[in-house]
């Protein structure tokens, strides 16, 4: 999403000294008569900070899920984790994007996605929730248009001729996995076979991408969707 980018997290010896400022932080701001969309854009930025400091290890993403859960409940807020589970890659995506910065590029961390993920899940939107539109520099036909009628509009189906393809795309989903692990899901014994039917035709028609692109030999090489792999999947789901 970040094309190749990385998010920078506060290192570990750092961790409780970071979680104590922002919770000291949040003890202190008050709710007390702001609208919905100012609680909501505080809350944003609160919780993606948390997810920031990277306090849970494995799991941060789910974890940080759970405390937003139970944080909104403990204000009064009966929710579910029913829109977590059902965009829970956007979830993700969108606390990168909030936490994502590079001076050289003129990018600036963008809080809005989160907000509308949570004002669905608190004022009943239904904010559209794509990845695509969270990706950096995304490719113009991923790009949200104003109108929808024009050409050059975003595709509502992803069509997907290739039947190896097809089924590659339901193994990975929202995963990042080695070769080794999709021979594994696939029940699949043979290497070339897999390469040379599934993996490749799949990477040449711009569904799979390599998590290390520019060193194809990496020893911790893994396989995972591109944007339009992603947008593919999504429309599997339904």
């Amino acid at each position: 999403m970040l094309r190749g980018e990385s998010v920078l997290y506060v290192s570990f010896s750092e961790i409780k000294r970071a979680l104590q400022h922002d919770f000291d932080n949040e003890k202190e701001f008050s709710y007390k008569n702001l609208d919905h969309s100012e609680m909501i854009r505080h809350f944003a930025k609160f919780i993606s900070g948390i997810w920031q400091i990277h306090p849970f290890r494995e799991g941060n993403t789910r974890t940080t899920a759970v405390f937003a859960i139970k944080y909104l409940r403990a204000m009064g807020f009966v929710v579910s984790n029913d829109l977590f589970a059902e965009h829970s890659w956007y979830f993700r995506n969108a606390l990168v994007r909030a936490n994502y910065r590079n001076y050289a590029r003129s990018i600036e961390p963008e809080f809005e996605h989160l907000e509308k993920f949570f004002r669905n899940l608190l004022l009943g939107e239904t904010n559209e929730l794509k990845n695509r539109y969270l990706v950096i520099a995304a490719p113009e036909e991923f790009t949200p248009q104003a109108d929808r009628t024009s050409t050059g509009q975003v595709p509502d189906k992803f069509t997907v001729d290739n039947p190896q393809t097809l089924q590659l795309i339901k193994v990975i989903g929202n995963n990042e996995l080695t070769v080794k692990e999709m021979l594994s899901l696939l029940s699949m014994k043979h290497r070339e076979t897999f390469l040379n039917n599934y993996l490749n035709p799949a990477i040449k028609a711009g569904f799979v991408r390599l998590l290390y692109p520019d060193s194809p030999r990496h020893p911790r090489q893994k396989y995972l969707l591109t944007v339009k792999g992603l947008a593919a999947f999504q429309e599997l789901q339904h």
